[in-house]
Formats: C-alpha cells, sequence, structure tokens
C-alpha cells in the first residue's frame, strides 16, 4: 500500500506544478527505485486524461557506460531522446537513487564528454520552457540510499522530504501560493537593482551584476520541493557580470562525482581560478569542457526555511533557507542570461553563521534572515534548531 503522502504528492505535482490537462503529452521519467511515486503520478496523469510515455532508469546501468562506452557513444547526442523533449509539452523527473557514489571513480574526460553532448538536450528543454512550450517538474521519491547520503534513517529521511513539501500540512498548495507571495514581494524589491554583494567570514567577497535581468518566482513549478528566487548575472556588463571570490560552504556533487572546499575566483565575469581539497581535477575538468562552462548561468537566493540542514542532494541543498546557490554554466534564457553550455553546476554559500546579502549597497539579509518581516521568513531560533 502506498504511503498517503506519495498520492499527496503526485496530486500537487499533476493538478498545481503542472496543470496537467486532458490531451497533455507527458514524459514521465525516473529511477527504477522511485517506482512507488512513479506509480501513483501516472495513475494521477491517466486519470487527468494525459498520453504518457514512461521512461524507467535501472540502477547501475550508468557505470557500465561510463565503463565500457567508446569515443563515439560518448560524443553523440542522442535523437531519441532530443525528440521526445522536443515534442512532449510536460515532464516530470524523479530522482531515487540506490547508490549516490556509484560514479565516483568514474573518467572525468568520459562524464565531461557525455555532459557537452547532452547539452543540445538540455538547451531544448530551457529554450521551449521559455518560450511556453513546455513545463516540467524534477522531484525525489524517498529511498534508503537518499536516507543515508543525509545521515538520516530512512522513516527520519521521509518525514524531512514530505516536510520540506509541506506534504504533512492538510492543504500544501495553500502553503506553496502563499510562498510564492513572499518571493513576489522579494522580486519585486529587486526590479530595478544593479548590484548584488555576498560576503561571509570563510572569504566569499562575490559581486553579482543584475541591471537589467529578470527574476523567477520558484515556488512549486519546476521543482519540488521548492522554495528560492533566480535570475541570472548580466554578462554584457562592462564589469563582465560577476566578479570576486565564492568559497562555497557545502561539497559540490556532480554526477555522483563530491567536490570538497570549492573556491572559485571571477574576473569580469569567467573563473580565473578553481580550487578544490578534494577532486580538484574533475572541478577543472567539468569547468573546462565548453566555453560557456567557465562563467555563471545562474544566481539565486534559498527561503525554504523548512529545509534546515545540508543533505547532499541539490534538490533541497539550493532552497535552504538562509543560503545562496551560484550555477556554473547554462542560464535560464527568461532570466535574460544568454550563457550557453552543457553544464549547469548548482553550488551552494551558507549565509547564516556571518553571511551577509546587500543589494545596491543595502544589507537585505544578516546571518541567513531577511530585515524584512515580510518576506519568507525562519523563526529566530529556527536556524540553529
Amino acid at each position: 500500500m502506498r504511503d498517503i503522502r506519495l498520492d499527496k504528492m503526485a496530486s500537487v505535482l499533476v493538478h498545481y506544478s503542472l496543470e496537467v490537462k486532458a490531451g497533455d503529452f507527458v514524459l514521465l521519467s525516473g529511477e527504477i527505485a522511485g517506482m512507488p511515486l512513479l506509480e501513483a503520478l501516472y495513475e494521477h496523469l491517466i486519470r487527468a486524461g494525459a498520453f504518457v510515455k514512461i521512461s524507467i532508469v535501472p540502477a547501475g546501468w550508468d557505470e557500465i557506460f561510463f565503463k565500457y562506452a567508446n569515443q563515439k557513444q560518448l560524443e553523440r547526442t542522442c535523437p531519441l531522446a532530443l525528440h521526445e523533449v522536443s515534442e512532449c509539452n510536460k515532464r516530470i523527473r524523479v530522482i531515487a537513487p540506490t547508490n549516490t557514489r556509484g560514479l565516483s571513480h568514474a573518467d572525468s574526460q568520459k562524464v565531461a564528454l557525455l555532459s557537452k553532448a547532452n547539452g543540445p538536450i538540455l538547451s531544448k528543454v530551457l529554450t521551449r520552457s521559455a518560450a511556453g512550450e513546455m513545463e516540467w517538474v524534477v522531484t525525489l521519491c524517498p529511498t534508503p540510499a537518499g536516507a543515508q547520503e543525509g545521515d538520516m534513517g530512512i522513516k527520519e529521511y521521509e518525514d524531512f522530504v514530505f516536510q520540506a513539501g509541506h506534504l504533512n500540512e492538510e492543504d500544501p498548495i495553500l502553503h506553496l501560493k502563499e510562498q510564492q507571495v513572499k518571493q513576489m514581494r522579494m522580486i519585486d524589491y529587486m526590479k530595478g537593482k544593479k548590484e548584488l554583494h555576498f560576503k561571509t567570514k570563510e572569504g566569499t567577497d562575490l559581486r553579482v551584476n543584475i541591471e537589467g535581468m529578470r527574476w523567477i518566482n520558484s515556488c512549486g513549478k519546476r521543482n519540488f520541493p521548492d522554495g528560492e528566487i533566480f535570475t541570472g548575472p548580466q554578462l554584457k556588463a562592462s564589469d563582465g557580470g560577476v566578479n570576486g571570490i565564492v568559497h562555497y560552504t557545502y561539497p559540490a556533487i556532480w554526477n555522483q562525482t563530491v567536490v570538497e572546499g570549492v573556491k572559485l575566483t571571477f574576473e569580469k565575469g569567467r573563473v580565473v581560478e578553481a580550487r578544490a581539497s578534494k577532486n580538484e581535477a574533475f572541478l577543472r575538468a567539468m569547468i573546462a569542457q565548453d566555453e560557456g562552462a567557465s562563467r555563471l548561468g545562474e544566481i539565486a537566493i534559498g527561503t525554504n526555511y523548512k529545509i534546515k540542514t545540508f543533505t547532499k542532494n541539490i534538490l533541497f541543498d539550493e532552497k535552504i533557507g538562509g543560503t545562496f546557490h551560484a550555477a556554473l554554466g547554462m542560464g535560464y534564457p527568461e532570466t535574460g542570461n544568454e550563457n550557453k553550455s552543457a553544464l549547469h553546476w548548482d553550488m551552494i554559500c551558507d549565509l547564516r553563521e556571518g553571511g551577509t546579502l546587500s543589494v545596491d549597497g543595502q544589507i537585505i539579509s544578516k546571518e541567513g534572515r531577511f530585515v524584512f518581516p515580510d518576506w519568507p521568513q525562519a523563526h529566530k531560533h529556527a536556524i540553529t534548531d
């Protein structure tokens, strides 16, 4: 018997996140361990009258690919996958890991080649989404591997996942709508502003030019759980859009490879120095894979104060209230950022212990709390609870 919260999640995703209607063509994909949620989603989609294409990823097959794939197999964009994202008008992806370290020893050059080959697929998704031709959402089904990664028992992790999406509440959609209103106040404030300035006691001192860029209110429509506002740097500015140093608080994870102690130095929009205490060679290989990988495509502010701890899963971690994240590589066209890359790698910096965020010289966040009480907010003791 399915956990009733999975059915509630499926209902939110189908009827709120994607607003699926009869006749929609939905691409439903996910890892095999996510079958309980995939089944619930499939049922809700069929009952809504959608046409559904299902793609299930078996556990461990990516290890086989990276071990035996030749150069041509690594470099070629899959035409079938490209066709699917060109034709569907809704897309749901379910993350459900069985081994979060299965690719830890995969050849970094092979990973970079496949990432580059998948670039046209990512680009197609983002451009069609920006044009209003396709809607997509990414979510997660709790698994023992995910729980272990987050240093939790499986029951504790299930509660964490469902609480992050407010699925323990009677009406999670009502909360999402209330959060959307609060985040809209943040976006209204950002209109006409020119510069974000992030500082932490660990050494982050980063300035991001946002002049003329558009902010997006992310509240359950693309990610679930959710909670952030994001834009892209103004890379056409005379200062290049991004300058300074960012010392990321948490490990950065890409394709199951963990890179720790990431410190990036930007000059006129580009990474000019990349350091890491672990897997630095992998970090540099990802940044070198194409022209756009050394630039930022996204800058975002986390607003979900239900998520308080780092779990090594970017879907949750980038939403932590009191943090910001910046993504190397592909930008979102609807923000005005036109950076092109096969990479889109989110990395997280915590502001909750001594950090500040200033906008055009005015501090709007101090130690992870916004100065305006009608913005998304945590109880004053909740950050360290």
